[in-house]
């Protein structure tokens, strides 16, 4: 690319993690309208006429999950590992607590 003329900088580049997706599987199905009542209306947004999946937006840390029947999730928002991990641990303890999940 440079013989073409374009300019490269030397040495590797510098980059910055913006976002990190991540999916897990919660191991069994999840009644999604008895978990938007346990988890709370002000974190929640299901509307399965427009979107399978329910949204869980968590405020620390501050990611979005998206939960589906089957008990697929995926978390997004994050900017480290240990954002995924804390939010994952956090839906199956909500969920467990809820008597959702055993």
């Amino acid at each position: 690319m440079r013989q073409a003329g374009a300019k490269i900088a030397d040495g590797v580049p510098r980059y910055e993690v913006q976002n990190i997706v991540a999916s897990a599987d919660l191991g069994q199905p999840v009644d999604l309208t008895a978990a938007v009542i346990s988890l709370g209306l002000e974190n929640v947004e299901y509307e399965p006429e427009v979107f399978p999946g329910m949204v869980y937006r968590l405020s620390e840390p501050k990611v979005v999950i998206l939960l589906f029947g089957s008990g697929r999730c995926v978390c997004t928002g994050a900017h480290k590992a240990e954002d995924v991990e804390a939010a994952m641990a956090k839906i199956r303890k909500d969920l467990v607590e809820a008597g959702l999940l055993v």
